[in-house]
Order: structure tokens, then C-alpha cells, then sequence
């Protein structure tokens, strides 16, 4: 058999599953910039041009490497509440189940993007794209639906809460990075074993979807049944 032949064999050697695999591996190693198609297919021992048996290009493996990373997102249950004190109940959306549904898909989603260094800069370009990842609108606007908004209000307010939460973590990412190189500024750490920044960070982000979700009930179809004609 000639090498040619040989090389051909090994297409089917590694599954798509196993690429996906392996690229993640070296997102979470190396960062995105050396996600190469040309390292990928040294870590899986096969040419090059073997990986484009299962993915045309880089964009779309890029793609399903964010789907696999939008899919770890597990909301662990239910939010146990996060209406203030301000009149919430008298409202009533700010109370209901869609909100605390929303913040637990958003806190899930937060969490798969930290699992993996650069992963909201992977999710962002393919969602910018339109090639994967729609997995995380899916769920925030199935979500936020539970509040009875119309579907177009679901989906803009779930594009925001996901544009909310991609820009967020990235921040924190490339803080996160630029601490490990040493070239964050003194007494700004983005150390996450920094017990202080780690928590401002977390209360940043609550905050920022308290404010999401708080000018969203305002649109909630039984605030505006109850609003003057």
C-alpha cells in the first residue's frame, strides 16, 4: 500500500468526537491562538489534511468545539430567588419562575465558559459567525418564554443576556491571562485563588444580570396588564 493510500486509512482512525476532543484539550492548554489545525492533527498523529474528512475548515471545528463547551453548561437546579426588597412580590414578575430560570442558565453558561481558557472568545466567533453554539440562545429563550413574553421579546432579551455574559467572562479571561504573563497592573489581580477578586468579579456578574432581568419584568405581560390605559 503506498503512503498515500496509508495516509487516506487514517481519516477514520480518530472519530469527529475524538478531533472535537483533542481541540479542546489544546484550547484549555495553549489558548485559542494555538489551536492550530496543524498542531491538532500532531496531537492525534495523523497529516493535516486528514481532519478535513470530518470538518471543512477551521470555522466549523471551532464551531463544534464551542457547541461541546455551550453543552457542559448544567444548570445544577433551581435559583433559590433573587428579587430585593423593593415590591417584588406586589409585581409579581420579578418573582416568578422565568426569572430564576434565566439567571440559572446564565450562571451555568458562565461556569462551561470558565471551564476552558479563551472559551468565551470560542463561543462568541462561531456565534458571530452563525456556525454553532446556538444551544445557549436556545436555552435562555426557552427560559425567559416561561414569563409569557411574545417570542421576538424572548429572543432579544436572551441575545442580550448571552452578549451580557460572553462579554463578561471574556473580560475575566483576558484579565486572567494577562495576570499570568505578569503584566497586570500592581494590586489588580485577576488571580482566581485571590479570594477578593474572585468575588468582586462574581458580584459584578450578579449584578449585571439583576439589572438584565430587573428591566425585563417591566415587559412582563402582567406588569403591563396592570398599567394604566
Amino acid at each position: 500500500m503506498t503512503n498515500d493510500d496509508s495516509s487516506g486509512s487514517r481519516y477514520t482512525r480518530h472519530s469527529r468526537d475524538d478531533v472535537v476532543a483533542a481541540a479542546l484539550a489544546i484550547l484549555d492548554q495553549h489558548g485559542l491562538p494555538d489551536l492550530t489545525m496543524r498542531r491538532l492533527a500532531a496531537t492525534l498523529d495523523v497529516q493535516p489534511s486528514a481532519l478535513y474528512w470530518h470538518f471543512a475548515n477551521k470555522q466549523t471545528l471551532l464551531a463544534s468545539v464551542a457547541d461541546q463547551i455551550v453543552a457542559r453548561a448544567r444548570p445544577a437546579g433551581a435559583g433559590s430567588g433573587w428579587a430585593d426588597d423593593s415590591g417584588a412580590d406586589d409585581a409579581g414578575a420579578l418573582s416568578s419562575g422565568w426569572a430564576d430560570a434565566t439567571r440559572v442558565e446564565a450562571d451555568a453558561l458562565r461556569d462551561a465558559l470558565l471551564a476552558f481558557r479563551d472559551g468565551a472568545e470560542v463561543v462568541s466567533s462561531t456565534l458571530a459567525l452563525g456556525l454553532g453554539a446556538g444551544e445557549a440562545m436556545t436555552r435562555l429563550t426557552g427560559a425567559i418564554d416561561g414569563g409569557g413574553f411574545d417570542r421576538r421579546t424572548s429572543e432579544i432579551a436572551a441575545a442580550a443576556v448571552l452578549h451580557f455574559v460572553l462579554g463578561h467572562v471574556s473580560h475575566e479571561q483576558q484579565r486572567l491571562q494577562a495576570d499570568s504573563l505578569g503584566v497586570v497592573a500592581a494590586g489588580q489581580s485577576a488571580d482566581p485563588s485571590d479570594v477578593a477578586t474572585s468575588a468582586r468579579g462574581r458580584e459584578a456578574f450578579d449584578f449585571g444580570i439583576t439589572l438584565l432581568l430587573t428591566g425585563l419584568a417591566e415587559l412582563a405581560p402582567a406588569r403591563l396588564s396592570e398599567s394604566p390605559a
